[in-house]
């Protein structure tokens, strides 16, 4: 059996002030590629990972996953977990919720076990900050979460270090058609992730509510009606407005100046819309025009040193072939 996912990009968070009673929140999209191929056979032995080469992170990530789904099936059977397709990890795709995700769905459909994957999220211990990867997983397309009551969530903490259930789904868009993503990936080493992503949270937060507040209009009065009208225009300004305010601006101000570069170049050559993705380096630019000629100047400014690949939205989630 084998599932096939794909990237995301993270847009925003979008209240790590609080003060309103809930935190986090969050805007994304689902990609159409880079994607996952992971396929799951069971074996007599012992359960192993193929990786083809990927670091042992690949591994730890789906043997985690594969150790939970197990205990909460109450199974001992044995697999073997090849990776086919895959893409890198903390690069501001989200990765890690796919691996694990795709293991536990994997586990599941093979033990004739109908979960959700907010259900597997849960079990498994993802979407305890954002739920942009749960969603893009089970759903597609643009997706805005309603992140978690404080009663529930007591402190500013990325998902991997948050062990509550994943946010409500509040809305979810159909990206069109003809919006085209460009994905740049500078071949830096400027990936955030574990106690370093916990000290940058604990360090930065609350962000000012009036940050907040110019976030959650923009979204509802410029972002959300952008894409149900498929104005580009309104959408990219809406996305562009975004970076430059609350916890986006910091996660930007973090990073090398090439990623401040890469973004203004692409907003200077008639992208409607750009930015970073979570904690980058991953750019991205949505536009409807040619990309060809912007991807081969994206590279000559680069000198090469990036992956750049032309993508779009993708309006439906995980699928398994068996």
């Amino acid at each position: 059996m084998q599932i096939e996912t794909s990237a995301r990009l993270h847009l925003s968070l979008i209240d790590l002030n609080g003060s309103i009673g809930r935190v986090d929140g969050s805007i994304g999209l689902t990609l159409e590629k880079p994607s996952l191929k992971l396929e799951c056979i069971e074996n007599n032995t012992q359960t192993q990972v193929i990786t083809n080469g990927l670091d042992d992170e690949y591994e730890k990530k789906i043997l985690s996953s594969y150790m939970k789904m197990c205990d909460y099936l109450d199974i001992n059977t044995t697999y073997t977990f090849k990776i086919n397709e895959s893409y890198p990890i903390h690069h501001g795709l989200g990765l890690g919720t796919q691996l694990s995700l795709s293991t536990a769905s994997l586990l599941a459909n093979m033990n004739d076990v109908n979960l959700t994957s907010y259900e597997l999220a849960n079990i498994i211990g993802r979407g305890g900050t954002s739920g942009i990867g749960v969603y893009s997983f089970s759903e597609g397309g643009l997706i805005i979460d309603g992140g978690h009551k404080k009663t529930d969530k007591h402190s500013f903490l990325p998902s991997s270090a948050s062990n509550v259930s994943p946010p409500p789904l509040i809305a979810r868009y159909e990206i069109p058609d003809d919006w085209k993503i460009i994905l740049i990936t500078p071949d830096i080493n400027a990936g955030v992730s574990g106690s370093n992503e916990v000290n940058i949270f604990q360090k930065y937060t609350p962000i000012k509510l009036d940050d907040v507040k110019t976030i959650s209009y923009i979204t509802l009065m410029k972002l959300m009606p952008a894409i149900v009208e498929s104005d580009i225009t309104s959408f990219g300004k809406a996305v562009n407005e975004i970076q430059n305010v609350g916890f986006k601006s910091i996660e930007r101000k973090l990073q090398p100046p090439i990623i401040d570069t890469i973004i203004n170049y692409m907003l200077d050559n008639g992208v409607a819309g750009a930015g970073m993705s979570s904690f980058g380096p991953t750019c991205f630019g949505i536009t409807d025009t040619n990309t060809k000629i912007l991807k081969h100047d994206i590279l000559d400014l680069l000198d090469n040193n990036a992956n750049v690949t032309v993508t779009k939205g993708k309006n439906h989630g995980a699928k398994i072939k068996i």
